[in-house]
Formats: C-alpha cells, structure tokens, sequence
C-alpha cells in the first residue's frame, strides 16, 4: 500500500466550495469590511513565523490596526459573525459524491485518517456527516501556525502516530495544502475541477477531480 495514513483538508476539499460561497453571499457583501482585515491579517501571520501571543488574541489585534477599532469589538464580532456565524449553513452544505464512500473504503483498507484545517472543523463536520471517521482532527488556529507552516501539519502526525513521509495530505490548495505538506515531508493530493488547466507552478503527487480516482489512486 502507498500509504499507511490520509490527512486532508476540508474548506473546498471535502465539499465544493461554490455551494457554501452561494449561501454566504449575502454576509459577504455585508461585511466585506471585517472579511477583508481578517485575510490581511492571517496574510500577515502566515509571513511573520513566529509570534508569541494566542493566535485568536494576535488576530483580532491586527485587525484593529486595519480596522482602526478596539481589538475586543473585533474579536467579539469575529466569533459571533464568522466562526459561530457560517457554521449553522453547513447543515445544506453536501460532500463531494463518492467523497463518504472513498473515506470508509480507505478505513476498511486499515489507512489511518486525520484532518488539518485552518479554521475550526468539529461543527462542520457534524453538519456534513462525518465526524466518525477521523483519527485525528486539528484546527491549525489551536496550534497557532496557518499553512502553509509546518508545524501544523507535522502536529497532525504525531497525533495520529505516523511518520510524514507516510502520509498523503489532500487538498484544494497549492501555496497551502500542497506547500504545507511538502513543507513537512508529507506526499500531496489536489483535488480540482477538471475544467481547470493542467499547468502548475508546485506540482503535487496526484491530481484528481472525482473521489473514485483518489480511491483507486491510494488502493490500487
């Protein structure tokens, strides 16, 4: 078998993004504002490597720089908005087909599962049905280190006792899942709509657009 344990990603890797997007576009257009600090934000803490503070406390204090307010607001409308906010949608929300059955057959094979995501994953995955398949689920927030950075993804290992090199990491991704991965010694899957090019500038280890060709890729 190519590999002993699978970890993936969730946002846009487990279920098609678009779908979440189209529920979300009204608070999209509402408060592009806060949406807006917050990428700036988790752009900076991506490219800053190290900070010492609670990742939640270090965030909403650079949005309030952005946003020119006091940082408690921020954090409080973060959570109440985005983090508790988008998570009763997930609820209509529907995996990828033959996402369910290639996650039990990979069990069935004896292939550990885990789950890196950079926001917090336990509701959704509740809401999307598939809470009992996981060895190990991390939010990288918790760790306090987004993808790309390693260590994220390398604290996924430990948990789920497995060495990086054996473990392939899906994802819908390049600069984060696919660099993420190879950043800890991890092989790396991107799933993509099959209407899209070919060419990419970090090429992973596999590219599939239907869950059967990840099946047959990882047991065959």
């Amino acid at each position: 078998m190519k590999f002993s344990a699978l970890a993936f990603d969730l946002d846009g890797t487990l279920y098609p993004a678009c779908r979440l997007n189209f529920r979300l576009l009204p608070f999209l257009l509402k408060e592009q504002r806060l949406l807006r600090a917050m990428n700036r934000a988790r752009m900076q803490l991506r490219n800053s490597g190290a900070y010492e503070e609670d990742f939640y406390e270090t965030q909403a204090r650079l949005m309030a720089e952005i946003l020119n307010e006091p940082a408690e607001k921020v954090k409080e409308r973060t959570e109440r908005l985005v983090y508790r906010g988008w998570e009763p949608l997930f609820k209509k929300v529907r995996l990828f087909p033959h996402a369910r059955e290639c996650l039990d057959a990979f069990r069935r094979a004896g292939i550990r599962l885990g789950l890196l995501s950079d926001f917090p994953p336990e509701a959704k995955l509740e809401h999307l049905g598939i809470s009992d398949c996981w060895e190990a689920v991390l939010c990288s927030e918790r760790v306090g280190r987004l993808k790309p950075d390693a260590a994220s993804f390398l604290e996924l290992a430990g948990r789920m006792g497995t060495a990086p090199e054996q473990i392939l990491y899906v994802g819908n991704s390049v600069p984060y899942d696919v660099a993420g991965a190879r950043n800890a010694g991890m092989k790396a899957a991107l799933i993509r709509p099959k209407w899209k090019k070919r060419h990419l500038q970090a090429a992973p280890d596999f590219v599939f657009y239907d869950y059967r060709q990840l099946r047959d890729y990882v047991l065959n």
